[in-house]
């Protein structure tokens, strides 16, 4: 089977529906940028991180959230996976001492893919909202029929939280001492 299908080669795409947009459709955007993501948490995965079976929970989400973004029917995340969030957050938390301050980025590369992580995921989480705002605006029909967007919106959320504690905890684990911001 071939890779390449030259259905693109004039800049639109089909999406999960079969509906064929531009490149440039928000609802891209958002997929492309679960996918960036996606790829960094690869990339963090190859750093002997021992979270890993949560990365690999996240990584299938992902692929999920892309799916359901690009309006593919049915549930792909739920409440329970936002809660396995929390959950992870809390157990990491668990031994860390409280926040001091803002943190820059940065200590030692697993830190700073966690960093990026995080940046990424905020940008998708924006991205998530744009088109929302796009939908409402606009008077469109969800694209995500079956799934609650609002759970989309958590769990993106709590991932951007995730990415951050899971940097303090590398730290702790790493001996790193962590920069805060100065003024």
């Amino acid at each position: 089977m071939r890779i390449y299908t030259r259905t693109g080669d004039r800049g639109t795409t089909a999406l999960a529906t079969g509906e064929r947009v531009s490149k440039t459709d928000l609802r891209l955007e958002a997929y492309g940028t679960a996918d960036e993501l996606n790829s960094f948490v690869g990339l963090l995965r190859s750093e002997n991180m021992p979270n890993d079976d949560e990365l690999q929970f996240i990584q299938n989400k992902l692929f999920n959230l892309g799916a359901c973004l690009a309006g593919a029917d049915g549930e792909w995340i739920t409440a329970d996976d936002v809660t396995r969030l929390e959950q992870s957050m809390d157990e990491m938390q668990a031994d860390l001492e409280p926040m001091r301050g803002f943190i820059l980025p940065g200590g030692n590369r697993r830190i700073s893919l966690c960093h990026i992580c995080r940046t990424v995921t905020r940008r998708l989480e924006r991205i998530m909202v744009a088109l929302q705002d796009q939908k409402m605006t606009q008077n469109l029909p969800s694209s995500t029929p079956s799934q609650d967007e609002a759970v989309l919106m958590q769990f993106v959320n709590r991932l951007s939280d995730f990415w951050f504690v899971l940097a303090e905890k590398m730290a702790k684990n790493d001996k790193i001492t962590l920069f805060l911001w100065k003024k």
